[in-house]
């Protein structure tokens, strides 16, 4: 996936917050059109003005659910790993390492830049299909990201068993990383984990967390309700619910529960069952600077990024069955990129 909304960092003067604790933040994903040919639209839970990173997570938009075709014309990256997973429909992947796949419900396509890559993709067919998938970036540390590019599709992923404290056990499965001692077979760089829980409905249970890392749930389908542990709040500083005494988030799809990190675990409930995405890893080691669609530390690398595209230079090979079509590059704004700081 390409963003083809090219966000301005904040403002160099603007102070950075440490995460040092437990947190109960509910983000709102925005809506981002993506126009053109393909309609489509998608719903970004990060990056968020306040919140650039969760570990190593930068970046995620839901696209779908809709019926739609998707014709996403080879574009490049650097600096990240793409990792796509499909609720619903097919996608073809094809990029400049020579892959050409098709994924699928319950597979991982996970594609990494390094220093430059380009890739492509299509839903499959002429036709509108129903689309649902989360495409998320995990920023490469200093030790990967200046490396070759790579790619790789995962077919079976491990579950984990959640026991239930109330109703019947949940389970999850482990997308990357690792949670509890269960890990994905997917390349990871840093200490992540990416998972998605299903909680059925009467169910409430625990789910076990590291304290030194930070995490996040992303609703995905149905209500989930959270016990922080301590009072909620909006992404507009205002109490959420009622009166802000309730350490209770009722999580619903298009919002993010920011946890901080601090946590042993948090429990977990739903009524009528619920799926959500958990985001979590080792706080990352550096700011990002995150421009269109390349992750990297100052203005200078971004530019030198677009200007190798716009070039067609050899650093982001050419993508297996396409021609000369791709997409180009948005102009650079008028002020020098700046890292993005955390402020929660």
């Amino acid at each position: 996936m390409t963003r083809l909304d090219a966000e301005l960092e904040p403002a160099a003067d603007e102070t950075a917050a440490v995460c040092d604790g437990p947190r109960a933040l509910l983000l709102t994903a925005r809506e981002v059109p993506l126009g053109g040919v393909r309609a489509m639209k998608v719903h970004r839970s990060l990056p968020q003005r306040d919140l650039p990173l969760i570990g190593a997570w930068c970046f995620l938009d839901r696209f779908g659910p809709q019926t739609t075709t998707m014709r996403v014309e080879p574009h490049p990256h650097i600096g990240l790993q793409t990792v796509t997973w499909p609720f619903e429909g097919t996608i073809r992947h094809r990029d400049a390492v020579g892959s050409d796949v098709v994924i699928r419900r319950g597979q991982l396509n996970l594609m990494t830049s390094g220093d430059g890559i380009a890739h492509s993709e299509y839903s499959v067919g002429d036709d509108p299909i129903p689309l649902d998938a989360l495409q998320l970036w995990v920023a490469l540390p200093e030790s990967r990201r200046r490396g070759e590019p790579a790619f790789e599709q995962h077919e079976r992923l491990p579950e984990i068993d959640l026991p239930a404290l109330d109703g019947a056990d949940a389970y999850g499965i482990v997308v990357m990383g690792e949670i509890d001692g269960v890990a994905s077979p997917a390349t990871a760089y840093t200490p992540i984990v990416g998972a998605e829980l299903r909680i059925p409905a009467g169910t409430r249970v625990r789910l076990p967390l590291r304290p030194a890392w930070e995490y996040g749930l992303v609703g995905v389908d149905g209500t989930l309700s959270v016990e922080a542990g301590l009072a909620v709040r909006r992404d507009d500083d205002t109490p959420a619910p009622g009166d802000g005494a309730s350490d209770v988030a009722a999580l619903e799809p298009e919002h993010l529960l920011y946890l901080g990190l601090g946590r042993d675990d948090v429990v977990v409930s739903s009524e009528t069952g619920a799926t959500v995405f958990l985001l979590g890893g080792e706080p990352f080691e550096d700011e990002i600077v995150m421009w269109w669609n390349f992750v990297a530390r100052t203005h200078d690398e971004i530019a030198e990024a677009r200007a190798a595209w716009e070039a067609g230079a050899a650093r982001f090979g050419r993508v297996v069955g396409h021609g000369e079509e791709r997409i180009p590059a948005p102009p650079l704004p008028a002020i020098r990129l700046t890292r993005r700081h955390r402020r929660v």
